[in-house]
Parts: C-alpha cells; sequence; structure tokens
C-alpha cells in the first residue's frame, strides 16, 4: 500500500517564479511524467508529480493552466479507480444528470463553437440534394439531440421548386422528454409551412437499436445523419481485444514517454501560442500502433451493416477528427493532449477568460471527455474518437460509397465560418469529405455515403 504521507508533497515555491512558457512546458513534462507513472504502477512517484501540477495548474488560467487541471483530474481518478471502494465512496454521494448536463453542454457547444451549425449545413444541403424528386422522403437522427438542425432542414424543403415531400423524421435518445420536446417544434414549424409531416421517437440507446423500430416503409428514400455518436460504440468492441494484447504492447507507455521528453523544447512550447497550438506533434505511427486501433471493429461493422439493409439513398456522418483510441495510456493522453489544446485554444481566442459559458464548456464537456478517455478502460469508455480515414475503412467494408459533399453546401458553411470574426476557423476537402479545421488543424469530419450499386 503506497504512503500518502505529506513529507512527499513538500511545497514547491519556486514554480510560482516560472514565466508563462516555461510554466506551460513543465507542466507538459509533469503529465508525460505522471501519466508514464501511472501507466508503469508507480503511484507514490505519481502523487509527487500531482501535487506539483496541482500548483501550477488551474481551472481559470492561461490555456495550458487549464487543460493541465483536467488532465490532473483524470489521472488522479484513474489512481483512485486502483481501489475501487475507495473511489465508489468519494462518488457515491455525487448527484448528476448525465442526459441533462449533456443536452447543457452541447446546446452551449453549438452555440459558442461554429463546428455544428457548419456540419448542419453540409448534412442538410447534402439531404435535400439527395432527396431532389421524391415524393416521400425518411430522415433518420441516430442522436435527435438538437431539434434547429431539422428546423433549419424542413425551411429548405419548403422551398423546393417541386414542391415539398412528405417528410417523417426518425429520431433516436435515450429521453422521452426530449424526443416529445423536438417532436413538438418540428410538427409546429411543418403545421406553420404547411409541409405534411410526422415524427417516429424512438426511446432507448442506439447500442440496443432494433432497426424494425424505426419502421421504414416500401417506397420512402430514406437518409440517415450520425453527429458525434457512432464513435461510442466502438466501446462494445474493446474488452475480448485488450484480453489478447500482447505483453509488449502492455509495456510501452514508457517508450511512448521517451519519444515525447525527446521532443524539442521550441515543439513543445508552441502549444502555448495562440495560433500554433498544433504544433505540438504526438507519436506519427500511434494510429496503427496496436490492434485496438485497427478498424475491424465487429459491433460497428454489425450496426453499418444493418443500416445497409435499409437501403438509405444517403448516410451523413459527423465525428471528432481525432484519434483517441489508442491501447495504452500514454498514447491516448498525446493524442488527446495535443486535440483538446487546440479546442481550449479556441476558447482562449475568442471567449473571454471570465466567462461562465467557457467554464462550464471546459469542465462539463471537454474535462468530462478528458477524463473518460484517460480514466476509463473496457466498455466504460464511450469517448473513441478517431480519424477520417477509420470511417472511410469502416464505411467502405459496410459495402457503402462517398458521395462528394455538395459545393454550395460546402460555400454555405465557409461563409458561416467566415462570418466568425476569427481567422482560425477554416474547412478543406479532403477524399470527397470536408473537414471543418482549427488554424490549420481538422477538427470535425463530415462525410456523405450511399449504398454500392445504388444509382
Amino acid at each position: 500500500m503506497m504512503s500518502l504521507s505529506p513529507s512527499l508533497g513538500s511545497s514547491y515555491p519556486w514554480l510560482k517564479e516560472l514565466k508563462s512558457e516555461e510554466r506551460g512546458l513543465y507542466l507538459i513534462h509533469l503529465l508525460l511524467t505522471c501519466a508514464n507513472h501511472v501507466a508503469t504502477g508507480s503511484l507514490e512517484n505519481a502523487n509527487i508529480a500531482l501535487e506539483q501540477i496541482s500548483e501550477l495548474a488551474s481551472p481559470d488560467g492561461d490555456t495550458m493552466q487549464r487543460i493541465a487541471a483536467y488532465f490532473t483530474e483524470a489521472l488522479a481518478d484513474r489512481i483512485l479507480k486502483t481501489w475501487p471502494g475507495l473511489h465508489k465512496a468519494i462518488n457515491s454521494t455525487r448527484v448528476v444528470d448525465l442526459v441533462s448536463e449533456q443536452a447543457l453542454v452541447r446546446r452551449l457547444f453549438f452555440e459558442v463553437f461554429p463546428f455544428l451549425k457548419a456540419a448542419f449545413l453540409l448534412v442538410n444541403q447534402a439531404i435535400i440534394e439527395a432527396m431532389e424528386g421524391e415524393k416521400v422522403v425518411h430522415v433518420i437522427d441516430l442522436d435527435a439531440a438538437e431539434p434547429m438542425q431539422w428546423i433549419a432542414l424542413i425551411r429548405g424543403l419548403s422551398a423546393r421548386p417541386e414542391g415539398p415531400p412528405h417528410l417523417r423524421i426518425t429520431g433516436i435518445h435515450v429521453r422521452k422528454e426530449v424526443l416529445d420536446q423536438m417532436g413538438h417544434r418540428l410538427s409546429e414549424e411543418a403545421e406553420k409551412l404547411d409541409i405534411p409531416f410526422q415524427f417516429n421517437p424512438v426511446v432507448g440507446e442506439l447500442e440496443d437499436l432494433d432497426v424494425e423500430r424505426l419502421h421504414v416503409k416500401t417506397g420512402e428514400a430514406v437518409a440517415i445523419s450520425s453527429v458525434l455518436r457512432l464513435h461510442s460504440l466502438l466501446a462494445s468492441d474493446d474488452e475480448p481485444l485488450r484480453k489478447k494484447l500482447p505483453l509488449a504492447l502492455k509495456n510501452s507507455n514508457g517508450i511512448h514517454l521517451q519519444r515525447a521528453l525527446q521532443m524539442s523544447q521550441n515543439t513543445l512550447g508552441e502549444l502555448l501560442e495562440k495560433d500554433t497550438v498544433n504544433g505540438y506533434s504526438p507519436s506519427p505511427d500511434s494510429a496503427s500502433s496496436s490492434p485496438l486501433s485497427s478498424p475491424v471493429s465487429p459491433k460497428v461493422d454489425t450496426f453499418l451493416t444493418a443500416l445497409r439493409g435499409l437501403l438509405p439513398k444517403l448516410v451523413v456522418i459527423t465525428e471528432q477528427d481525432s484519434n483517441h483510441n489508442g491501447s495504452t495510456l500514454m498514447e491516448r493522453l498525446l493524442e488527446s493532449l495535443h486535440s483538446y489544446a487546440a479546442l481550449f485554444d479556441c476558447l482562449e481566442s475568442t471567449v473571454s477568460r471570465a466567462s461562465s459559458e467557457r467554464l462550464k464548456l471546459e469542465k462539463m464537456l471537454f474535462g468530462n471527455e478528458i477524463k473518460n478517455i484517460i480514466s476509463c478502460e473496457g466498455a466504460e469508455r464511450k469517448e473513441r474518437h478517431e480519424k477520417l480515414e477509420k470511417w472511410i475503412q469502416r464505411l467502405d467494408s459496410a459495402g457503402f460509397c462517398n458521395v462528394p459533399l455538395s459545393y454550395y453546401g460546402m460555400l454555405q458553411a465557409k461563409t458561416l465560418l467566415q462570418g466568425y470574426n476569427c481567422n482560425g476557423y477554416k474547412m478543406k476537402g479532403e477524399n470527397g469529405c470536408v473537414m471543418i479545421c482549427w488554424q490549420d488543424r481538422p477538427m470535425f469530419s463530415v462525410s456523405a455515403w450511399r449504398c454500392r450499386n445504388s444509382l
């Protein structure tokens, strides 16, 4: 049993004297060192590193201080899970309505960042163009959390030269009241525009979805939309693979640490620069360094095959373009430190440090995601974001082929990004898909697909 003696954690007054860039570099060094101690079971040394980090990190400081605060919390939570009874006792009185919290932070994310707004423009325009001339349109939303997307679609379809189709939207969500509210808002909008409309609510987890509940009918033109949802299905495939990991892979954390600490200080220092946060490069081979990173994912493959069985005319997928599904702790820490640095930098460049909305976003959304990526394993680890190329491979294997996104949709999205009075938001095409970026770093991908061999 490790000792938590206060003598280990003597104060470090010299830490307070570090300049901003020196502090940022030292925080990165401490986070990597602490993660390596956690991964190798050296919890006493991890505790010492955590105490030093706590002297420097702050949830209301500069970008690096804020990021470090949430990575520190995640690493500490992972250590506590070494003693399940202690971890459960500490969290036993914590009352959190996860679904309500997720709805709140998703709404904040939608309002503060342009990423989802741009994605919705691309998705809706792709659907409108794919459904040209169709009289009965059925849209299936795999995570029915944002009615604004479909209100915009209803308005777009009402303006068709040939007149609006009969529109049916099926929404999937774990909470009935969320679906009831969405159904009410969409029905009101459709009635106002005199569009024949029906809303089909499906209450339940996507992981447990029976496609029969979608009630797809003969003669309907089907479009399926998934926004930031498919990656969670990868958790179901983790446990069997984790048990088969070779010993060399389980012990590879030290190699990642050595590689990271050999990077030049100038490169690490770029994390502190607002406009060059993406200069800190994670391991180039981390995307393919383990079996868990491979696109072989039975649960997702089965789900995509089931969707293909519905013969959709279009499937549009939006995902965070990051590699947070590595098998080792060090791998995930390096990749997530890199990608969340960009998101935190985005807020630093556009929102006041004192903003309550910013604090809520960082703690309730990014902080919780970081904790899930770093602290959790097995089916509990839901935040398994992967790069676009992985999704391309999966969809291709499931019998889909890529449909280039609409030029008009891209024009709309680009205009939206330019309207944010910030030069950091950008967009670029890649393999017929669209990457929505902060600076030159891809943050979210949007891709459209149809069944192979279908017209």
